[in-house]
């Protein structure tokens, strides 16, 4: 997974301020929560929701179609 701070997804521009496509965990910390979500590309992302307001701190890429092999 890589760090982020370009407001939107690289791989299919969806913007990190728009909905998830799918919270997949929501787990509470010392200063607010960390959402897991899907885009609607498949990046899987972490969310961080706190005093600051929610961002997006790291993504994978899509995830691979059935039958794809990723290297």
């Amino acid at each position: 997974m890589t760090s982020t701070g370009a407001g939107a997804c690289p791989h299919c521009g969806w913007p990190d301020g728009g909905e998830p496509f799918r919270v997949l965990s929501r787990h509470a910390t010392a200063t607010g929560r960390t959402e897991w979500t899907r885009c609607g590309c498949g990046s899987l992302q972490v969310r961080v929701v706190d005093g600051r307001g929610t961002r997006v701190v790291s993504r994978s890429g899509p995830a691979a179609s059935p039958g794809t092999a990723r290297a």
